[in-house]
């Protein structure tokens, strides 16, 4: 069946849901605003990277982190590499906001990403916000709650481990 011009020009929405130990995290994605770097995040939850994977990095009031690190502390990497930091100033760290997660080098975001608990504007410009959660916010908030502890050498890791059971992209 073929569709007619006006279904052709409708964009469809894409939207990342994150299944934890905790609930379900539903995030739109803006793959038209931020092109790599929500492409590198789809190539990734597609492969099934994030399975298993821990929030190993959990601040009440500021983020919940994950998509680096197993739960007995092994990291592992992209296998693409870090990505160019991309900035967009229709897209910012507002509550609920994703963005990538990267080292000193603005340009070595790869794999982790971190869920805003509450506005960070401090970050807008350095940091890859590509989407906005629209459904689980009481789920990031519950995970933003727990309690965290020096773990493998790293502050703020849950006393309990929270694990990303998988990321599926969806289109609608």
């Amino acid at each position: 069946m073929e569709q007619n011009e006006e279904e052709k020009n409708v964009a469809k929405e894409t939207y990342a849901v994150i299944e934890t130990s905790m609930g379900s995290i539903k995030v739109e994605l803006y793959p038209d605003k931020m092109p790599i770097t929500t492409e590198n995040f789809i190539k990734l939850a597609n492969d099934g990277f994030y399975n298993g994977l821990v929030f190993h990095r959990v601040v009440k009031g500021f983020v919940i982190q994950g998509g680096g690190y197993y739960p007995n502390g092994t990291m592992k990497h992209s296998p693409y590499g870090p990505i160019k930091l991309e900035t967009n100033p229709d897209v910012t760290h507002v509550d609920g906001a994703i963005s990538m997660a990267r080292t000193s080098d603005p340009n070595s975001a790869t794999s982790q990403f971190f869920i805003c608990d509450g506005p960070q504007h401090f970050l807008d410009g350095q940091y890859a916000a590509f989407g906005k959660v629209v459904d689980g916010m009481d789920v990031v908030r519950a995970i933003a709650s727990v309690n965290t502890k020096t773990k493998y050498g790293m502050q703020d890791w849950p006393v309990n481990d929270v694990v990303i059971n998988s990321i599926t992209i969806e289109e609608q």
